[in-house]
């Protein structure tokens, strides 16, 4: 009997990312790094939920959509990974990781 494991997250470039962001209506883009680092920089129209913040970050998930797909980042990609495995775990099913996060990133981005 073959068992297929579902996949928890798919992980994309700077480009699929942005294009596939673009094209689904039904994204919300979640930056999961800490408030100091989203107001240096961050990529428009993204929503702040600090995974390195525990209580906000699982208080953030609960009153998120999970029929919504969710285009996740941070700095450099691990936390945006953990970021994902957590909401999976806690039945999200449409997760979508930024390679290498947003020092990777080749789009526009809100700067000060």
């Amino acid at each position: 009997m073959l068992i297929f494991q579902k996949k928890l997250m798919e992980n994309l470039s700077s480009k699929d990312f942005e294009l596939e962001l673009k094209n689904n209506l039904d994204s919300v883009l979640l930056d999961v790094r800490t408030r100091d680092e989203y107001d240096e920089s961050h990529i428009p129209n993204s929503i702040i939920l600090d995974i390195r913040n525990p209580q906000e970050f699982m208080d953030g998930i609960e009153n998120l959509d999970k029929t919504k797909s969710y285009y996740v980042y941070c700095h450099s990609g691990v936390r945006s990974v953990q970021a994902c495995q957590i909401m999976s775990s806690f039945g999200f099913e449409s997760l979508f990781n930024l390679i290498g996060g947003i020092s990777e990133w080749t789009g526009s981005k809100n700067s000060n």
